[in-house]
């Protein structure tokens, strides 16, 4: 297994986990305005019953739970938030690594020496 880890392999799966964070990191803020939007819905049908005359507590009960969703509305939101943090971070992590290593595999692609794949790790951190 540790011969199929090419420089190729990883970076094909890094910008995968990138796009996957990105994406992620999307749904979960569109989930947070979508619950905000909820919140927001259900204080106004607070205040409507407000000026029905309905009974305190029927309003009191409905302003409640405006609260209560607009709490779950805050915690996604900052999940949503972290989340970004987190693709950006991939992201870095990505464009660095392809920075750092990517000459090496463009050399290794110019180069016409054959058996490189098979040369040993040992001796090339020994060089």
């Amino acid at each position: 297994m540790a011969s199929d880890l090419t420089f190729k392999t990883l970076l094909r799966a890094v910008e995968t986990k990138e796009k996957k964070l990105a994406r992620h990191a999307e749904a979960v803020k569109q989930a947070a305005d979508n619950i905000k939007e909820h919140a927001d819905d259900t204080a106004s049908d607070a205040d409507a019953l407000g000026a029905k005359s309905v009974d305190r507590d029927s309003i009191s009960e409905c302003q409640e739970l405006a609260k209560v969703i607009r709490g779950v509305s805050d915690g996604a939101i900052t999940y949503a938030a972290k989340s970004a943090d987190t693709a950006k971070a991939a992201k870095a992590a990505g464009d660095q690594a392809r920075t750092t290593h990517g000459g090496f595999q463009e050399a290794f692609d110019r180069s016409n020496v054959t058996g490189l794949e098979n040369v040993s790790r040992d001796w090339l951190e020994q060089e």
